[in-house]
């Protein structure tokens, strides 16, 4: 069933894909194949899923943001940055590294001049002592803690940077 977009009331300029592990690495190839149809694509601990090729697939500037965990040993840190570059590189950002995030804490980094004018912010995460580890987690969590709090900070991190828009 199709649906007819101009009878509902959706800002078409404002739509992003976003989802957490496998949901992560599916808003990734969203990103990559339809980035024309989102303004930006907000990734939690997201891996690369069977059959994407980002050298193929990715070649249309987004905008970016994504939280990943350090100890994450379900999706690895090294592989969400690999991740990551893929639209730093697109969006003609300079290339830098994110700082290795605190054991109890994070820190988040936008990348600079990015020339297609499509920002790219990244969060690394430790395990943390608020954090829920266990032996099945290890770091890969969508709502991770900084010591002495109760709640998340994605949530705050992931609003600045879409209400931009």
């Amino acid at each position: 069933m199709r649906v007819k977009i101009a009878f509902l009331c959706i800002d078409t300029s404002r739509v992003f894909t976003t989802g957490f592990s496998y949901g992560g690495s599916m808003s990734y190839e969203l990103a990559c194949v339809r980035a024309d149809k989102f303004r930006a694509a907000l990734l939690y601990d997201p891996g690369t899923l069977s059959g994407t090729n980002p050298s193929s697939d990715c070649k249309t500037p987004i905008a970016v943001f994504q939280s990943h965990g350090y100890d994450d040993q379900t999706l690895s840190y090294s592989q969400g940055l690999g991740i990551f570059n893929v639209f730093t590189k697109l969006n003609g950002c300079t290339a830098q590294t994110p700082p290795v995030p605190p054991t109890s804490g994070h820190t988040c980094t936008s990348f600079q001049n990015c020339s297609t004018g499509h920002p790219a912010r990244f969060c690394g995460f430790g395990s943390g002592e608020n954090n829920p580890y266990n032996s099945s987690l290890k770091g890969h969590y969508p709502a991770p803690k900084d010591p002495g709090q109760t709640t998340s900070w994605v949530p705050a991190e992931a609003w600045d940077f879409i209400k931009q828009f």
